[in-house]
C-alpha cells in the first residue's frame, strides 16, 4: 500500500519495511528529507522579488517581514550559488527601481505635482539589497573560520 511522506506534498512511498534494531519500521523513515532546493534562475529571482514587492504594495507584509523572508530565502541558496543568485538580483532590483522611477516621473509630469514619496521606491530595494550583502558577508565569515 502506497501513502505520502510526511512533509512530501503527496508524493507516495511504498509500505515497504526495514529491519532497525529488530524492529519492524516503515521504509519512508529511513529516508532523509532533503533541503528545499532554490532556483536561481533570472527568472525565478524576478519572480521572488516582485511577489515580496506585491505583499508590500497590498499591505500583506511589512518592511520588516520582507526583510526576514528575504534572509530565509537567501539562506536556501546553496553557496556556491550565491555570487549568481546576488548577480541576478541586483540586475532585478535595478531594474525595478528604473522602472519605479520612470513611473514617478511619468506620474510627475502628467500631474505637474513632485512625487510625495520620491525615495521610498530606492528605499525598499535597498532594504533588500543590505540582507543580501549582510548574509553574504555573513557567510564568507562563517566558512572561513
Amino acid at each position: 500500500m502506497d501513502r505520502p511522506l510526511p512533509g512530501s506534498q503527496g508524493l507516495a512511498v511504498s509500505s515497504t519495511y526495514g529491519l532497525d534494531d529488530r524492529l519492524l519500521i516503515p521504509a519512508w523513515k529511513f529516508l532523509k528529507i532533503m533541503p528545499q532546493e532554490v532556483s536561481v534562475s533570472y527568472q525565478a529571482i524576478k519572480s521572488k522579488v516582485y511577489r515580496l514587492i506585491d505583499t508590500l504594495v497590498v499591505g500583506d507584509k511589512s518592511e520588516i517581514e520582507v526583510q526576514e523572508s528575504i534572509r530565509r530565502w537567501w539562506e536556501l541558496i546553496h553557496p556556491a550559488d550565491r555570487p549568481i543568485a546576488q548577480k541576478y538580483l541586483q540586475l532585478v532590483l535595478d531594474r525595478s527601481c528604473t522602472a519605479l522611477d520612470a513611473i514617478e516621473e511619468g506620474l510627475t509630469d502628467a500631474t505637474n505635482h513632485e512625487a510625495s514619496c520620491r525615495s521610498d521606491s530606492a528605499k525598499a530595494f535597498k532594504l533588500v539589497e543590505r540582507v543580501v550583502k549582510q548574509n553574504t558577508k555573513h557567510t564568507v565569515l562563517s566558512s572561513s573560520i
